[in-house]
């Protein structure tokens, strides 16, 4: 629904008059004005289309008939008659045939003259005005269809790279060793925080060993019974320990010194060749050891018994 202006949107209060059923003439009327109106539509839709029937019954021409005397008279032709009548009809017209002659367009005439174009008076040509005309050949980097072997100081020439002037600019150097500065900042940032935290590996590892020496060292005090007649032998037995601890963590830290050493200078400790050994080296070094008392047999030795007679049972 289109409401063109302000009037349409307001309601329309109608009589009963209008509201009644049309009669059966007001209806007739009205169905007839339709017929009439489609009608004419499809008059016009179809006079419109090729080969319509309309179109083909249009220049439809009624029959003719036409009387005539035969040249041959008889009893024998045509029953006896004398004269004899002909109907003459147009032949049908398919509507659905295709055109038989060919359309040709009109050729066009000639154009309009072209538009003059003022020259000015011939003179003679220079040699530098030959030099500026000289236009250098077109030389391909990718195609050589005629195979001609090409100069490179030619082809350099018409690459056009002599014409170009490169400059480099500085924001690459700056880049360059920005680049290096944060990459040597943050190696010496990880080298820092990896020697920091070897550091407290170490001293926590030191503080757990002397934590467990102590309790060691209680746990031994506590087992040795003292009484108060041997108080000073007791106390020289205590430095006495104290010594032999002292040296044994004194040799220990050798132990680890030199396995250190070995392990930057690229050397195998002994554990570690020891346990590289082949079978064969650890036997006749003394070194391998059985870990089972069971007595191993070759099963290929139970299967003699049966000989060639197992294959004949």
């Amino acid at each position: 629904i289109v409401h063109s202006n302000r009037d349409a949107l307001a309601p329309k209060h109608l009589k009963e008059e209008e509201l009644l059923r049309p009669s059966e003439e007001e209806a007739a009327q009205n169905t007839e004005r339709t017929r009439l109106a489609l009608e004419a539509l499809a008059a016009k839709k179809a006079a419109g289309a090729h080969g319509s029937l309309e179109k083909a019954m249009a220049d439809k021409k009624p029959a003719q008939y036409i009387r005539y005397t035969p040249s041959n008279q008889g009893a024998a032709h045509a029953s006896g008659a004398t004269n004899r009548v002909i109907r003459m009809v147009e032949a049908p017209v398919d509507p659905m045939e295709p055109p038989k002659f060919k359309h040709k367009r009109v050729p066009r005439g000639p154009p309009s003259p072209p538009v003059p174009v003022m020259h000015s008076p011939p003179r003679k040509v220079t040699v530098k005005d030959q030099q500026d005309w000289k236009i250098p050949p077109c030389i391909s980097n990718w195609k050589n269809i005629k195979g001609y072997t090409i100069p490179l100081d030619k082809r350099l020439a018409a690459d056009g790279r002599g014409l170009q002037e490169v400059q480099i600019s500085d924001n690459f150097a700056n880049l360059s060793e920005a680049l290096y500065i944060a990459e040597r900042n943050a190696r010496e940032e990880v080298e820092k925080r990896a020697q920091i935290q070897k550091k407290l590996a170490a001293k926590d590892k030191e503080r757990k060993e002397d934590e467990l020496r102590s309790l060691a060292q209680k746990a031994r005090e506590e087992r040795l019974p003292q009484s108060p007649v041997q108080g000073d032998a007791g106390r020289e037995t205590l430095e006495e320990m104290q010594e032999r601890e002292a040296l044994r963590h004194e040799r220990k830290r050798e132990r680890e010194r030199e396995r250190r050493l070995e392990n930057k200078d690229g050397k195998r400790s002994k554990s570690t060749r020891d346990g590289e050994r082949d079978v064969s080296e650890r036997i006749a070094l003394g070194q391998a050891v059985p870990n089972s008392t069971e007595t191993l047999y070759d099963q290929r030795l139970f299967n003699q018994a049966g000989g060639g007679s197992s294959h004949l049972c």
